[in-house]
Parts: C-alpha cells; structure tokens; sequence
C-alpha cells in the first residue's frame, strides 16, 4: 500500500436515475469491469466497491442501484441502498442521461427530479454532475441543458461525458480526485474492487439473462452461487443456479431444448474467462421459487440490502 504526505481517499456514491449509464462509467474510471453493465434498468442492487487512482488521490466508488418509484421489497431495498450510498460518501457524483433529457420538457424527468429534491435535503454534501452521452445530443442543447442544472444550486461542478467512449472521463476523474480528503490510502494500489469473485461471477450470469430474456422474465429473477472450484490446471468450476418466481418462467429461461440457459451459459463464461483470466467451466440450472421476491430473509441471503 502505497503512503505518501500528500495523499487523498474518499468515498464517491455515483447516482442516477436508472439507465444513466452508471455502471458503464464506474468500469470507465476503473479501467475494468467491476460492476453489471447492462441495458436493463435496476439491475444493480447493491452498492458495489471499486477503487481508483488518480495522482495521489484514491476514489472508492459506490455504484448505486437506480433511484426510482419503488413499489416491492426487492426495489425498495435497491432505493434504500442507493441513499444510504449517498449518506456514506464523501463526494455525490450525480449522472444524467442528456441524450434522455434533452427529449423532456424542461430538462428533467420523473426519476432525475426524485434525485434532485433528495440531494437538495443533503446540499452540504460535496455533489459533481455528469451529463452523460453528450455524444447522442446537438450541441447547441447542451449548454441550456447545463444551465438548467446550474441553475439548481446543488452542484459545484458539472461535466459533459460519455461514458461509453470515455469523452471526458479523465477530466471528470481528476475533479473527483481533487475532491476527496486528505488521508492515507485504505487499500492496495493495484485493487480494483472489494465485490468477491462468486458474486462478480453471479452479476455477470445475470447480466447475460436480462440482455437475453428480455422483457419474457422481469425482474423475478436472481442467480445465486452454489459452488467455486478450483481445478488442477488452474481453471475454475462453478456452478449456479437461476432463480424464478413462477413456474410458467422456467421454460422461458430454459428455451426450446435448452437452447436459451446454454446460451446465457455461453456468454457468461466468455465474460468471466475475461473478467478472471483463465478457463471457465460454468453450469447453470434453474430453480422456481415462489414469491422469493417478497421474502425479506431470502433477499438479504441473495444480497440485498433489506432493513428489519
């Protein structure tokens, strides 16, 4: 671990209206990824640990669920998480869809305002805006966009990126390194995130089902880690298991023959030999269980964040 007199580390809660492209720029910043990336909302459920470097300073991120009009026990934790990321933080680093905002009257829609009106009850928080996907938005919106933000009052600085090509990033990442405390380095310079290898493992599963399933199976649906093990020529065994609501969805994620779960199976494992670097032997299978969503102890065992 790496000391000097001059170092910087703080925590960073990296928030956003659902499909802002959260998780998209958290693996920007880190150079890896470290957290689910999808284009299904609410699929990060808890806060997820990645660390940064940049100059002297070390940013730990928490990549936070979705903020949005929460209705079960599972999006209500997912919501409950992404607040209690915030209180934690040092530094609040809100993400906006401007390619999303610059369709909506007056800048902001539904989800964003919830956000705003909560970061405006925090405002002695340190808070940075991204508008992200500047790319997709003409550039003469851009600066009324921004205004529009500005004119809010709660952020001290506010950036234009894109997170997908990494437009802006590194200017972004220097303020957020400038912005945290003073203090030593709490982990391992060459440490990316503190989320395990099984639950990595399990998001990327999972990650793969929402891209394949689609709307078939919402989100009734969980992967769960059963078993890791490491083989004599330095590949990893693991084995899973798909979680579903109802019966009527297990030969939704099975597919014709199969089909479907060898194909999630499939481009799981191509992920995870990236993610892990070596081989991967993956196995899936799926199991009904009713009404998991509503089972508070079920939850917190998958790993949400459930209070009570």
């Amino acid at each position: 671990m790496s000391e000097t007199t001059d170092q910087r580390c703080g925590y960073v809660a990296i928030c956003g209206a659902p499909n802002a492209g959260k998780s998209t720029l958290l693996n920007q910043m880190v150079g890896a990824k470290v957290s689910i990336v999808t284009p299904k909302v609410q699929t990060t459920r808890a806060r997820v640990l990645a660390i940064a470097i940049e100059g002297d300073a070390q940013i730990i991120f928490l990549d936070t669920p979705g903020v949005f009009t929460a209705k079960r026990v599972p999006e209500r934790a997912m919501v409950d998480a992404a607040w209690r990321a915030v209180e934690d933080s040092d530094v609040v680093l809100m993400l906006v869809d401007a390619a999303k905002a610059e369709r909506v009257d007056g800048f902001v829609d539904e989800d964003t305002a919830t956000l705003m009106a909560g970061l405006k009850e925090r405002r002695g928080k340190k808070a940075l805006l991204a508008l992200n996907k500047v790319d997709r938005v003409r550039r003469d919106h851009l600066l009324p966009m921004s205004k529009r933000f500005a004119d809010e009052g709660v952020f001290d600085e506010i950036f234009m990126v894109s997170a997908l090509t990494g437009d802006g990033v590194a200017d972004l990442k220097r303020a957020l390194g400038r912005m945290t405390p003073t203090g030593p380095w709490l982990y391992p310079e060459d440490q990316l995130a503190e989320i395990p290898e099984r639950a990595l493992a399990a998001e990327i599963t999972r990650e793969q089902a929402f891209m394949q399933l689609h709307q078939e199976v919402p989100y009734a649906l969980a992967v769960e880690p059963v078993s890791w093990k490491e083989m004599k020529d330095g590949s990893v065994r693991i084995e899973e298991v798909i979680i579903v609501e109802r019966e009527s969805q297990r030969p939704i994620v099975l597919g014709k023959g199969g089909a479907r779960i060898k194909s999630i199976g499939s481009a799981a494992r191509a992920q995870l030999e990236k993610a892990l670097e070596r081989r991967v032997h993956l196995f899936l299978e799926v199991r009904v269980e009713p009404n998991w969503t509503e089972n508070k102890k079920r939850l917190k065992a998958l790993g949400f964040e459930i209070e009570g």
